[in-house]
């Protein structure tokens, strides 16, 4: 790879394939985005896997909510294996407390699960109560690859800030900035720092609507303006 890493959501092959196309270095491999991503089934993985080649980032979570009890983590376990034999590069996943802060004990077992494989911490990190702390406690957790942030629940547009603060306090190598993430944005972005950027409804006109390759292509020549 050259330049900065651009990710792509994939529902399904032919998702994966115009993602491909167009110039994405990675996958994001998810199920029903009306739960903002739930963890796919592993013939979904293994079908991507026989048809293209790059690595796929895959979901592990089974409603919108970011909490895991024990029954949950057993599943998540479970669901991991399977998934990672059938051609998961790694993982997507992380958790909070009632509390609204990192649920170290939930996110170092599923780490644990899928070791050695690496993950990403989703966008749990910007509902946290403390974001500053929530940072702090992730940055130190083992195999992780990147952060799935937009700095704020609401999006990439009022997260600039907190993401500009992030990059200036060593971060910017481990964010993903995804979440409502639009083409204005970049420039600020790549200034921060960041060299990681994720997108799924801007390389699409629907959700009910595959992949568009030409707007990934945008998007390649977008981020890798430096």
């Amino acid at each position: 790879m050259t330049g900065s890493l651009l990710e792509v959501i994939a529902l399904d092959v032919r998702d994966a394939v115009a993602a491909e196309q167009g110039g994405a270095d990675r996958l994001e491999v998810v199920t029903d985005m009306a739960a903002d991503g739930l963890s796919p089934t592993p013939e979904t993985v293994a079908a991507i896997a026989a048809e293209c080649p790059l690595p796929q980032m895959v979901m592990l979570r089974i409603d919108a909510s970011f909490t895991a009890d024990a029954a949950v983590l057993d599943r998540l376990s479970r669901e991991a294996k399977a998934l990672a034999q059938a051609g998961a590069a790694g993982f997507v996943f992380g958790f909070l407390d009632g509390a609204g802060t990192v649920d170290l004990a939930a996110t170092e077992a599923l780490i644990h699960a899928v070791s050695p494989l690496p993950w990403t911490f989703h966008r749990a990190v910007d509902h946290a109560g403390d974001v500053q702390a929530a940072w702090r406690a992730v940055r130190l957790l083992p195999n992780l690859a990147t952060v799935l942030t937009a700095g704020a629940p609401t999006g990439v547009g009022d997260g600039l800030p907190v993401l500009k603060t992030r990059a200036e306090a060593g971060d910017a190598s481990i964010i993903l900035a995804g979440g409502g993430l639009l083409p204005q944005y970049v420039p600020a972005l790549l200034d921060y720092g960041v060299r990681a950027f994720h997108v799924g409804s801007a390389v699409r006109t629907s959700w009910s609507e595959p992949v568009d390759w030409g707007l990934v292509r945008r998007w390649r020549t977008l981020v890798d303006r430096d």
